[in-house]
Parts: C-alpha cells; structure tokens; sequence
C-alpha cells in the first residue's frame, strides 16, 4: 500500500497552526453533521495531498467482521443489511474512498449484484461506495465535473446519514454517516449556486508568495519522496497527536452549551449577510459547536462564531453565478462586537424567592435587557451604515466620456482604423436568452443543451454490451433465438444438470450467455462548446449599442454556466482578431473579459471569423465528441482593410463549410439598416437573430404579437 503524506507535515495543518483548510477539514471530522467541505484552489496547492492524508489521523473505528456496511457495533439501532452476526468485532483504521467523476450512479448507491443473479437466479444487493464510505472519508476530486445527479445524490446522503436504494428489484436501506470532501480548480467550472450551498464549509486555497515558504514545502516534499517510511516516522507523534485531539472532541461535541445569547448572535450574522434559506445558520451553528469541542471548550464563544462564519458563509452569500465568494470580515467583527456573549437568563425563579426578591430580579433583568438592546441596536446600525461598493456596470472608460470619433459611434472612416482611443462600456442586467441548441443527436459529457446519447434519459433503444443499465427484455429477447440452436448442442447429463454452459435446464429456464446482455440506449442532453466572436470594432462602440451586446452576450454566458457548457471568446477590432479567452469551463472568466472589453476602431471581420475557425478545429481535435455552437455577434460590416468585403464573405463560406451550427446575432440598430449581418447569416448557413431577440420574453412576446 502506498504511503500517504502525513497530515501534520502540510503547511498549516499543524495541530496549534491549522489554517482555514486544516480547520475545515478537522471540524467536519469530528462533527459530520456539518455537511462536507468544498476546497477551491488552483493547482498544485496540496488541496489532494492533505485530503488523504486525514485519513490518517482519524480515530479507528470498530466493525464486525465481514461486514460490508461497517455498522457501529456499540450502537444498537445500527442495524447492517449483512447482519445479523455471531459478535466477532475487529477494528480497523477509518476508510478513505474515492469517487472517480466517471463513476455510475450504480457504483455509488450500489445496484444488484449482475452475475449472481444471471448465473444462480439470486436477488443480492451488491453495495456502492456510499456503503463503503459509511465512519469514514468521501473525497471527491474535480467534484465541479461530477454530474449533478451524483453531486445532489452525495449530499443528499451527507445531510440524512442515510441511503435508500430502491431499483432492480432490490429494496435495501443502509447507514450512510461520511465526511464529504470535494476538491475542485475554479478554472476548469465553478459548482451551481444550489450544489454550493449544499457543502457545509467551502475554503479557498492559494499557494503561498513567501519564498521562505515555498522552499520548506520543497523540501518536505522531496525528503518525503526520497524516503517515505522514514519522513512519516519523523511526524508520526504529531499525528497521533492530533488523533487523539478529534476523538476528545469527538466525546465533548455533544457536551457543548450552545446558548440562546450565542444562537441568536449568529442568527444575527447571518442575517447580515443575507444568505438565503436557514441552511447557512443551522451549518454555522453545528461549525460553532464543533470547533468549541476541538478548543476544549464546553460553551459555544463569540470566537467559535467567528471562524465558523468565515468557513459557513462566504459561498453562501453569492447573488449571481460571476460574483466571486467572499465575506467582509470588517462586518463581521462589528456585528460581533467587542463584549462576550452574555449568560444565558434563567427560566425562571428559584424556588423559595421572596416577592422583594423577584421585584428586585425584574429589575435586574430589565436592566440587562435595555443593555441587550442597545447592543443590537448598534449592531443594526453597523450592519446597514457597512459600505456597499458602487454599482458602476464594471466600465473602465464611459463612452460618454471620450469622443466615438465617427458618425457610427467608430473610427471607420480613419486612414489606419486604430488611432482613436478605445473606450469600455459595461454591461446591464442580464435577462434569460432565448435557448440557442446544437443541431443533431451528439454524444458528449452531460449537460443541459443539447440532445445527446446519453446514461440518463428517457430509453430509445438498446444495443450489445455489458457497460451501462441492462436492458431486461432486449436480454431475453437475444436469448430466446438462440435457444433452439444451444439445445441441439448441449446434452443433459443423468444428475439433471448441464454437462456444458449455454442450453435449456430440464425445467426449461432460459439459460444467458454474455452474447446475449443488451444494455439501455437512452437520450438525454450534453453540454457543448459555446464560442463567441464579437465585433469589437468603431461600428459597434456607440454606448448604448455596446451595452446592449454586452448584457445580450453576458446572458448567453450565464446561460452556458447554468447548462454546465464549455466557452471561449474571440474578438476583433483594429487590424486584427484574437483570442480572448481560450475555450474553458470557467464561465466566470469569459464575464471578466466580456466587461473589460474595449471597443474602437475598424472591423476586421474576415480576420475575426477566421480565427474562430482556427480555435474550432484546434478543439475538435482535442475532444471530437464535444460539439461547438458558434455564436457571431457582429452589424455585418467589413472594413479592416483593402477588399475586406470579399475577404469577409470568402471567410463567412469558410465557416460555413466546417458544419458548425451558427447564430449570428445581429447588433444593427436604429430606422435606416442594411442587413449586412443578415446576408452574412445566410453565406454562414447560420440563424439570423437580431440582438433585440435574444430574451426570451422579448421572442415570446413577438410570437403573441404575431398571433
């Protein structure tokens, strides 16, 4: 077995040094109630390494023997499908399970056990990875690709402890108590709100700029691999420490006073920061409880409420898909005010307390409450005074600021069509698009855009195999006209049995051969390649045409995040195109460069489509079941140069010719129009879609305006 990095020997996962991943993780560890953690960084931060390496400091767990559900053998309600068992308990070290992202849903949940029941007629339940993972770790890596289905699926169980497999003619229900961890790289796609929100605890995790730290990484790692046995040797007591630290807080977690001046504090917080739902107040509160134990305390403090906040929230608080996750720590800390939280009031009188007594206690209590008051008052009014950054629509230049520098609001008529400045104009609100899809039946990874053959999905068909759901019937069906050819063949021996595999029993049963498996054809929806290519030119830089291309482009963008697509951006203006993001699943990076977009100068279209074309190809070969929609936003002018007409129309065929399906959306505006981006349209062999168009409800509208 290899031999994993040791948990203590990562930066910032020293016992008395753990920093916000360390904490994170160890937290969850002793409470798993909290529900997962979900570590964002870049590559090559260690978010792996440390992960597996928790499993080594985790406390042993006690099993019976053989069994596959790991059920506690000191609680009697656990109650294990395998049970019941003679009493043979073992012990063992806590699992850590890996969920790969092409894993089946049949392979979490578990599914029936195929063999046994072709080949002895026997219902068994073969269980899944969740059965595997029950006291232990679920680590998720690039959880970001796992399919959404799977990702509801795992937190379900994380939340409930519990899985209910109801399928195949089994009905098998099982413990399911992990801790859930999902590393992922926001570049390759962020999670949707509702799965984010879904992880407990989210961290960020950045390499570190000081080089004094960089090198004692270096190092570690390379004595590590330079001799593995020896480098855990030298921080086996620091684990084992801290092994012994998560199971005492492991007994004093359900010790822990959560008081109601405590509870209605980080009700407070929460609120504040206006989350949505009570999620976010029930995880924060498990995390304060949690993160009491591990600092040996036995009532919840403001310090405990603080670092939970920071770990429960900031992933919570996201309003749109391209807003970064984050939490003003300044608000925070005025929310939380300097004072300690105060006791906890009695429920009532002591017994035996004289009338005077009571009197005088009211007025205590009257006293403290005024006191409680103004304290909430105060951090009311610090909560609504917090400063708000300014709403500026992400512009850089307001158009209106500097001169369009030609009667279309672009330089056209300049003799080298970039000596005007450039200007930035920001988007406005995005809107819902009208639903742009891929023409044909595809193949590719699961999305939400177009008809593709898929694992999920209404059933169509069936074809030969063993890889995916059996299809029964179509099984059955191969079988039986093979039937008649496999009695001539085989003979009954005097026992009543077979004396070869492949024929008819003498009661007549059907008896399958692996030619014979069938497995479902279903269709259901891939995601695709999203490639924009906007017109960048003078002819598009008029403020509020601009605008209106940007918030048209920024809703498509947020559809493609919603439909789990992959995007690029190419742009041209001036004398030339270029790539402005390359084709990624982060949607949130093709919005940074949409709003840092300038805009001047001339319209080298030609230039622009050809280059689409260059990245169109260079992606099909990297993924040919990944089918591109191209999206070209342009007026249809041409004005980059000598014969940039016939050069834009001879690049237009070009694309044309690539069966690529193209929207070209149409940002001519105003009475007078030439239609240059309609014919443009037609060479392409695209949809013409004036920019107008693009909300849904605007067409919706057209259609019953029409009617």
């Amino acid at each position: 077995m290899p031999v994993h990095y040791p948990f203590s020997a990562v930066l910032g996962c020293e016992a008395d040094t753990l920093d916000d991943m360390g904490l994170a993780l160890v937290l969850t560890a002793i409470s798993p109630e909290i529900g997962g953690v979900l570590v964002r960084g870049e590559k090559g931060t260690a978010k792996s390494t440390t992960v597996r390496a928790l499993a080594g400091v985790l406390p042993p767990v006690e099993v019976y023997a053989g069994d596959r559900f790991s059920v506690d053998p000191t609680d009697p309600a656990a109650v294990s499908p395998d049970g019941p068992f003679p009493g043979e308990v073992e012990t063992r070290g806590a699992r850590l399970v890996e969920l790969p992202v092409g894993a089946s849903e049949d392979r979490v949940v578990g599914s029936l056990h195929l063999e046994r029941a072709l080949s002895q007629g026997r219902v068994e339940f073969e269980p899944g990875l969740l059965a595997r993972a029950h006291r232990g770790l679920l680590y998720v890596d690039e959880v970001n690709l796992l399919h959404d289905h799977l990702v509801d699926l795992l937190l379900d169980a994380a939340a409930m402890g519990w899985v209910s497999v109801e399928r195949d003619g089994v009905s098998v229900e099982h413990a399911a108590r992990f801790v859930l961890i999902g590393t992922m790289n926001p570049e390759e796609g962020e999670l949707r709100p509702q799965l984010l929100d879904r992880f407990g605890l989210t961290v960020e995790v950045v390499a570190p700029r000081d080089p004094a730290v960089r090198v004692e990484v270096v190092r570690r790692r390379m004595a590590y691999e330079a001799d593995p046995p020896a480098f855990v040797a030298r921080y086996m007591a620091d684990d084992d420490a801290l092994t012994a630290r998560i199971e005492a807080a492991r007994e004093r977690v359900a010790k822990v006073r959560l008081t109601a001046p405590a509870l209605l504090k980080i009700a407070e917080v929460c609120a504040a920061f206006e989350v949505d739902g009570l999620r976010a107040d029930i995880v924060t509160a498990r995390t304060a409880v949690a993160h009491a134990a591990w600092a040996g305390r036995d009532e919840v403090t403001k310090a405990d409420i603080r670092r939970a906040a920071l770990l429960a929230l900031p992933h919570r608080r996201r309003r749109n898909p391209f807003d970064a996750p984050g939490l003003d720590e300044d608000l925070l800390d005025q929310l939380l005010g300097d004072d300690e939280l105060p006791p906890e009031p009695p429920e009532g009188p002591p017994p035996g307390e004289e009338p005077g007594g009571d009197g005088e206690a009211e007025a205590d209590g009257s006293s403290s409450s005024e006191g409680g008051d103004a304290d909430d008052a105060t951090d009311g009014s610090d909560a609504s005074e917090a400063p708000v950054a300014p709403d500026d629509g992400g512009s850089v230049d307001r158009a209106d600021d500097a001169p369009d520098g030609g009667p279309d609001g672009g330089p056209d008529g300049g003799p080298d069509g970039g000596c005007v400045a450039a200007t930035t104009t920001g988007s406005g609100t995005a809107y819902r698009p009208r639903l742009l899809r891929v023409d044909g039946l595809g193949a590719g990874s699961a999305g939400r855009r177009s008809r593709a053959l898929a694992s999920s999905g209404r059933r169509v068909g069936a074809r030969p195999g063993s890889n995916g759901a059996l299809h029964l019937v179509e099984t059955l069906k191969a079988a039986a006209g093979r039937q008649v050819a496999r009695k001539g063949l085989d003979r009954l021996d005097h026992s009543g049995g077979l004396d070869q595999p492949g024929g008819l029993d003498r009661a007549g049963r059907v008896v399958l051969a692996p030619e014979d498996l069938r497995v479902a054809v279903r269709e259901g929806w891939e995601a695709n390649l999203v490639l924009f290519c906007v017109d960048a030119s003078g002819s598009m830089a008029a403020r509020k045409r601009m605008t209106q291309v940007k918030t048209a482009v920024l809703s498509l963008l947020l559809d493609a995040y919603r439909r789990r697509d992959k995007v690029g951006l190419v742009t041209f203006r001036g004398s030339e195109a270029e790539v402005a993001l390359p084709p990624t699943h982060s949607v949130d990076a093709a919005a940074a460069r949409l709003e840092a977009l300038p805009a001047g100068g001339r319209t080298p279209l030609a230039e622009g489509l050809l280059e689409a074309s260059r990245v169109l190809l260079r992606e099909r070969l990297r993924d040919p079941r990944l089918r591109p929609l191209l999206v070209v936003v342009t007026d249809g002018r041409a004005t980059g140069g000598k014969d940039a007409v016939a050069l834009s129309q001879q690049a237009a065929a070009y694309v044309g010719g690539l069966g690529v399906t193209t929207v070209v959306v149409d940002s001519e505006s105003g009475p007078m129009r030439l239609g240059l981006a309609q014919r443009l349209a037609v060479l392409m062999g695209a949809e013409h879609l004036p920019v107008a168009e693009v909300s849904a409800e605007a067409l919706t509208g057209a259609v019953g305006r029409a009617a």
